[in-house]
């Protein structure tokens, strides 16, 4: 199981959830959210980061020139569109794709295509994600039947294995069920989280 950590704002977090064994870590780039990051302290974050850790950053809405020019500062692996972003933005974006889908948004899978990586999470329009509510399952497995799927929406220790078998994800995506505060991490909640996935 692949799981990426999202929302780092801390190396310290980043270590902790790199050295439970995660496989990616997310940082958000849209400066709404309250785990943004600037992306001179995401570089500084990415340098202390092991190998073969992948770095996905987050942005919504936000112009081609600014994703490739973070995802060159940075280092990013992957980038995931969380916003209204349509399939002709693929054109211009020069990293792997990641696009989050919720709600009524998910009917429209199919507009993207191969090997774009779909994310499904909990529906909120305002917010973009990182809210703590659980995500649609069923629609969410269904999806997953037919291509890869990163799940997330409300996903924590008490119930990520029952996510899992629900929804045979590729990938979980997990924020706010491993923090204290929006942004600061828990390493305990972050070990717990593995272990609960047998990990």
């Amino acid at each position: 199981m692949i799981v990426k950590i999202c929302g780092i704002t801390r190396p310290e977090d980043a270590e902790a959830a790199a050295g439970a064994g995660a496989s990616a870590i997310g940082f958000i780039f849209w400066p709404a959210s309250p785990r943004f990051i600037d992306p001179y302290r995401a570089k500084a974050i990415a340098r202390r980061t092991p190998a073969f850790t992948t770095l996905v950053g987050v942005f919504v809405n936000q112009p081609p020139a600014y994703i490739n020019a973070v995802s060159s500062l940075v280092g990013l692996g992957a980038v995931q569109l969380h916003g209204d972003e349509t399939p002709d933005v693929l054109r211009d974006i020069r990293r792997p794709v990641i696009k989050a889908l919720s709600g009524a948004a998910i009917a429209t899978a199919d507009a993207w295509p191969l090997p774009v990586t779909l994310l499904v999470d909990a529906h909120d329009p305002v917010k973009r994600g990182g809210t703590g509510e659980t995500a649609d399952w069923t629609s969410a497995a269904a999806l997953a039947g037919s291509r890869r799927v990163v799940l997330a929406g409300g996903l924590r220790p008490e119930n990520a294995a029952a996510a899992v078998a629900a929804v045979k994800p590729f990938a979980i995506d997990v924020s706010s069920g491993v923090e204290v505060s929006p942004g600061v991490k828990s390493p305990e909640r972050i070990s717990a989280l593995f272990r609960a996935l047998e990990l």
